[in-house]
Order: C-alpha cells, then structure tokens, then sequence
C-alpha cells in the first residue's frame, strides 16, 4: 500500500549554500539511513518518489520548506519521526509530519507563493527605499531578463512593504506558481539594493487551499 507523507522543515545556515539539487540527494540519503520503505519509480532508471516544493535559490535560508514523499506501506508516524531525528544532518531542522492523500495534487501544482522577509545589512536610506517600493507597486510593468528571456515581474510581486525601519525589514510575497515565479533577488535589483547586503529568509509556502486528509502530525 503506497502512503504519503509531507514534511515541513527548516533549512539553516548549516544548509545554506547547499543547492536545491543536492538537497532533494540529501533527503533520499535522510530516508535510506532511517530505513524508511521508500516508493519507487516504474521503468529502466527507478527513482525514489520524492518531490519538493518551490526551490529555494542557492544563499537563501527558511523556515518554510516542504518535501512529500512515497512508502511502500503504512508506517507509524512516530517511528517515522523517530528515524528521522536520528539521520537529519545538521542545518536541516525538522517542523511537521503528515499524511497526505494520495490523490491531492503535488507539492509543485499546489505552491502559489512565497513570503520572505529580507534582512538588509548595511545603512541605508529608508526613506529613499520605502520611496523605491511605492514606485515599484505603482508601476504597471517592469521588465526583466532571465535566462536570455524577457518577462514582467511586476504582476510577481503580490505585496511589498519595509516592514521594520528600525532593524531593516523588508517584507515580500512573491508569486510562485509554475512558470510564474517571483525572485527576491530581483526585486532588490529594482530596489538597488545589492544581495551581498542582505540576508534572505523564506517564513513561509503558501499552497492553494485543499481539504487534506490527515491521519496525525507533529509539530515542534
């Protein structure tokens, strides 16, 4: 009986140079040292059926990251939880376990946003940036280049606020649905902020709202 399971975690600065490829190895390596049944692909390659969510880009850390994955059969939440703990490496920190419904759409189809807050580290002129943003929501259009392709932030960009003058918070809610995916890298190129300035957290996934089946889950 296949089951699946959802997993919310951290990635800490012990993990914060570590890319979205070598973390998706990272957690089939976690789930063999649990010994954990895990489900695999059909054809010539078999693949682990693991799949993430939004990739977080490479410097960036966050206390929203999530990661499903497929057994072979029903295990205990609690010696999937007890596995876990003893064969996450350090920089991972685990947040929940849940069951998930099989039949809900994947952690990639479900994902529509990102909220970060982005921690600026030198002086700056706040109000010459709170001035930056208002222009930035007022425009219609800004064109960018990615990958050699032009495209629209602007409609990425779902809020923007400086969310703390004092300590140099800026809040962001970027768009992160497939083929539409805001950077915070690229909204502080339109800030003219430069990213070795600051430090980036993702607080959280946001994901169309569908009723899951859960049988149990662990928070922290």
């Amino acid at each position: 009986m296949t089951t699946r399971y959802r997993i919310n975690y951290s990635k800490l600065e012990g993990m914060r140079y570590t890319s979205n490829l070598d973390i998706h190895k990272m957690w089939e390596r976690t789930f063999r040292r649990a010994k954990l049944p895990l489900k695999y692909s059909q054809g010539f390659h078999p693949q682990p059926k693991i799949q993430q969510a939004n990739p977080l880009p490479l410097g960036f850390l966050s206390k929203n990251e999530m990661v499903d994955f497929y057994l072979d059969e029903d295990v205990e939440m609690e010696i999937i939880l007890s596995n876990l703990s003893k064969s996450l490496p350090a920089g991972i920190e685990l947040n929940s376990l849940e069951k998930i419904d099989n039949n809900e759409p994947t952690l990639q189809k479900l994902t529509q946003a990102s909220e970060y807050l982005v921690s600026i580290l030198d002086n700056l002129d706040i109000d010459e940036v709170k001035n930056k943003i208002k222009e930035i929501l007022k425009t219609d259009t800004i064109i960018r280049i990615r990958r050699g392709k032009s495209y629209d932030l602007r409609p990425l960009i779902l809020d923007l606020e400086f969310e703390d003058k004092e300590q140099g918070i800026i809040h962001m809610v970027l768009s992160a649905k497939d083929g539409a995916t805001g950077r915070p890298d690229e909204v502080l190129k339109e800030l003219e902020i430069p990213l070795e300035n600051t430090r980036i957290i993702r607080e959280k996934t946001i994901l169309e709202e569908i009723s899951s089946q859960v049988s149990d889950s662990h928070e922290k």
